[in-house]
């Protein structure tokens, strides 16, 4: 009986020392909510899946992901390393977005003509395609700073129904101020993207900062980068404007970690201790 305790207990022992050795550091940094990016970080040459689906994972162990406008709230982040593995099951907290109805809008302004329709879905490949260039950059590691000063005239999620018919949900952040106002590089990055006349952006810009991160400015009256251009935080970008279909001079501005639409507002709490 005694022997049967004895190797009861080490086997015990045991299975705490193999539970101790596949633990892996990890900390988690972000809103968990819908529509925020996430930084999460472990261990140099670990692996790791969100929901099952691979993420990349940079040199020093950093994780960055996000979760969209209706994500799910139940999602499980497992991060590996060898016979090391730790699982975090990420519940997020739901969110109710603003929901604006409209009647009466004229036809021709709720829906554009078929040339406009044909031009727009012209630039939205262009749009798609600079969101494709993903780098090694993790300019999303510096806090970020505020891209305008202004007041806050629309928020991530709101939607609109016109005459009865739902539009797109709003995927930025707007920020009211006169023309001309300068926007500024919230983080550092490379330009992919400088177009002056979108036809619902008008004066657009995406800018890089790696691993599927990317932020746009749109509505811009001036733009003072080009394609390739490499800004640092602060950095002139260009001005405020009422370009493409703004009823007014504002920055409308957005994040994406690959192609999820994230909320801007967010985004300090990435760096929050």
């Amino acid at each position: 009986m005694r022997k049967m305790i004895v190797t009861a207990a080490l086997a015990l022992c045991l299975t705490n020392v193999a539970l101790a050795d596949e633990s892996l550091p990890l900390e988690i940094k972000g809103s968990l909510t819908q529509g925020a990016l996430i930084l999460a970080k472990s261990e140099p040459g670990v692996t790791a899946t969100l929901n099952g689906e691979a993420l990349q994972v940079t040199e020093q162990g950093y994780i960055v992901f996000g979760f969209p406008r209706k994500a799910k709230l139940e999602n499980t982040l497992v991060v590996s390393k060898g016979e090391k593995t730790i699982t975090k099951e990420l519940k997020l907290e739901p969110r109710e977005y603003k929901i604006d109805r409209v009647d009466g809008v004229p036809q021709k302004t709720v829906t554009p003509d078929p040339e406009q329709v044909k031009r727009a879905r012209k630039e939205a490949e262009k749009v798609w395609l600079a969101r494709q260039k993903e780098t090694t950059r993790t300019d999303f590691l510096t806090a970020i700073t505020k891209p305008a000063e202004g007041r806050i005239s629309g928020v991530y999620g709101s939607q609109r129904i016109f005459n009865g018919e739902p539009r797109n949900p709003h995927y930025g952040q707007d920020i009211a101020g006169p023309t001309g106002t300068p926007v500024r590089a919230p983080w550092p990055g490379e330009v992919v993207l400088a177009e002056p006349d979108l036809f619902y952006s008008g004066g657009t810009i995406i800018i890089e900062h790696g691993y599927k991160v990317n932020t746009t400015y749109l509505h811009l009256s001036e733009l003072h980068v080009e394609v390739g251009d490499k800004v640092e935080q602060g950095d002139s970008i260009g001005a405020i404007g009422a370009t493409g279909r703004a009823t007014g001079p504002h920055l409308d501005w957005r994040v994406n970690w690959g192609n999820e639409r994230l909320d801007p507002a967010l985004l300090p709490q990435l760096y929050q201790d």
